[in-house]
């Protein structure tokens, strides 16, 4: 890994290591994830793609497990927070 990919999270522009996830890049942006029916803000549990709580929308995509998925350049990421 070498570099840096410049991506956004909720229209904020985040810079993040060559090869880190997406889960990364929005831990770096300090952004929540996703908030609970309560409104409370949640954070993946399992970091491997089982727990479902990191689902974010990626270029339009929706559903997509941000810890499986490695932050590239120009990405556009929505959290539901």
């Amino acid at each position: 890994m070498s570099g840096r990919v410049r991506l956004t999270v909720d229209g904020a522009p985040v810079s993040v290591p060559d090869g880190a996830s997406v889960a990364a890049a929005i831990a770096c942006a300090g952004r929540p994830f996703r908030r609970s029916c309560g409104g409370q803000p949640r954070a993946p549990l399992c970091g491997m793609g089982v727990c479902f709580e990191c689902r974010v929308r990626i270029d339009g995509v929706a559903q997509q497990r941000s810890c499986m998925a490695t932050a590239r350049e120009g990405m556009r990421v929505q959290t539901d927070a």
